[in-house]
């Protein structure tokens, strides 16, 4: 078993041992990104949606062992006669404001998340159209078979249009504040009391929630933390109940410090290098300032060989993450046993395969990273740097905080970059349709360096809609090996997931690293 499976597991007997506190408590906890925006539409980045999945629902929603569960449908089923899902609502559901939620709501929140300044339009790529049968009955259709669109929209949040449409906020704010940037109204566990961007989010229980409330809270308080020495301070201090992530250079010491609980596991989440694969130009001056050497896959495939993971893993992660092959972990649905193997650390095959390209000299690109998102981001930057500098790949870094990054990424302003990416379905057909289908506004929307192959482009429709496992795990090997063959990206490691707590803190660590409020118990 998988260290991602055990941990899925092990959530269980976490929510098994959780006992109801007799006093409702506050609870304080930090991380270092802020989200950005309060609008469920308008960032598909994990830090939105999980704080997010605390305020507002889905139709479905994930348990605390990752299953798929009723949400704000009771219950869903395939379509007689065409292509598609029929959700049967939850009756009785009012919104934060005391709306009450009906299908219209689902319509409008779809038609909402599909237009061109909403973040999540890929998770409805393969809907041809919503049709509302009554208050509480929709049907999706879609343009072939698709078993797992119910677990593809686990993450869609769902807005009362009254509320919505009178705010002026009818499309998402993706770009532009909005009035839903800063204020909600969903239906979920949670209300948002008060919002300081980069300072504080204050939240209390929602006494009208549907479902009966497993948590003990009375409000619950989060404030970002950049600084990962200040964020631990404030962790054994108690000034704050609960740190996530934890800087892995200090797990060990937290182990072993008394009134201290971690949880550890590994993040459904790979870290990987990404290229600008059509730009005519390097972003970055370069010796040969009119092409773009990353075109050519033999350039790619340098860059692959010239870093170490193993010991990235061993001097910054402390051995706590797992080399990848692939844009997904092993242990997901999906994965390819046949690609299990991540090119070898050889400086001397990557300074061969750059003399092949006609770069023995070498040159001089732009390598962008975030310096506040994933666990240790810009010392691994710092690393990956003068691995390839050592064959040639002279990366100059520049490193900035995710709320600049995504936009920078979009504008096309790098040569190579970093990025994380956790499949929301935790199935290897997420990743395809993100990162690796050729973008076209719906489909690889993620897909930055505009990545293109056309078998990859025949086969995710079949993938997305064949039932038969083997002939769709065929399928996906070859989707795989096409990703490897061609280096469309460099996959470095599952990145670690390692929270801390105080004692008397209770909680469920989801391997998505999603956080969720309604699992908490203050015991003491």
């Amino acid at each position: 078993m998988t260290r991602i499976a055990m941990l899925a597991s092990s959530t269980l007997l976490v929510a098994a041992s959780m006992s109801l506190a007799a006093q409702a408590e506050t609870f304080r906890w930090a991380s270092t990104t802020d989200p950005q925006t309060m609008d469920p539409h308008a960032a598909n980045v994990a830090p939105v949606t999980s704080f997010l999945n605390n305020i507002y629902e889905g139709l479905v929603r994930r348990n605390a062992d990752m299953a798929i569960e009723p949400s704000l449908a009771t219950s869903w089923e395939p379509l007689e006669g065409e292509h598609g899902w029929r959700f049967n609502l939850r009756e009785g559901v009012t919104f934060h404001g005391g709306e009450e939620f009906t299908a219209d709501d689902v319509l409008f929140s779809y038609e909402r998340a599909i237009t061109d300044q909403s973040d999540v339009r890929s998770w409805f790529a393969p809907v041809a159209e919503v049709r509302v049968v009554d208050d509480f009955t929709i049907d999706f259709i879609t343009a072939a078979p698709n078993p797992l669109f119910p677990d593809s929209i686990a993450n869609f949040m769902i807005l009362d249009r009254g509320w919505t449409e009178a705010n002026g906020a009818d499309v998402p704010a993706r770009d532009a504040e909005k009035y839903t940037t800063r204020n909600t109204n969903g239906t979920g566990p949670f209300i948002l009391t008060s919002r300081e961007p980069g300072v504080e989010i204050r939240l209390t229980p929602n006494a009208d929630w549907w479902d009966e409330a497993t948590h003990n809270l009375s409000e619950a308080i989060f404030n970002p933390i950049e600084n990962d020495a200040t964020g631990l301070a404030a962790l054994l201090s108690g000034e704050i109940d609960m740190l996530a992530p934890v800087p892995v250079r200090d797990v060990a010491r937290l182990r072993e410090t008394a009134g201290i609980r971690t949880f550890e596991g590994l993040e459904t989440r790979v870290i990987m290098l990404g290229f600008n694969h059509t730009a005519d130009a390097l972003w970055w001056g370069a010796t040969d300032a009119d092409s773009n050497p990353f075109t050519d896959p033999l350039v790619r495939r340098a860059a692959a060989h010239a870093i170490d993971v193993t010991a990235i893993n061993q001097i910054l992660m402390s051995g706590l993450a797992e080399p990848a092959s692939q844009l997904l972990p092993e242990g997901l649905s999906g994965w390819s046993a046949a690609h299990a193997a991540r090119p070898a650390h050889d400086p001397d095959s990557a300074r061969a395969l750059m003399a092949e390209a006609g770069h023995e000299d070498g040159f001089t690109f732009g390598l962008r990273c975030t310096n506040d998102r994933y666990l240790n981001d810009e010392n691994v930057c710092q690393a990956v740097t003068g691995m390839l500098q050592q064959v040639g790949l002279n990366a100059q870094l520049e490193t900035m905080p995710v709320r600049n990054y995504w936009g920078e990424l979009r504008d096309g302003n790098f040569d190579m970059f970093l990025l994380g990416w956790s499949p929301g379905t935790f199935d290897a057909e997420h990743p395809i349709r993100f990162l690796a289908a050729t973008p076209d506004g719906t489909l690889g929307t993620w897909n930055f360096g505009e990545f293109s192959d056309p078998r990859i482009d025949e086969l995710l429709p079949l993938i997305q809609q064949e039932l038969d496992q083997q002939a769709r795990q065929d399928m996906l090997d070859e989707v795989a090996g096409v990703i490897q063959d061609r280096v469309a990206y460099i996959p470095l490691y599952t990145e670690p997931l390692v929270w801390a707590a105080r004692d008397g803190i209770e909680l469920i660590q989801r391997p998505d690293n999603f956080f969720m409020l309604r699992w908490v118990n203050v015991t003491q």
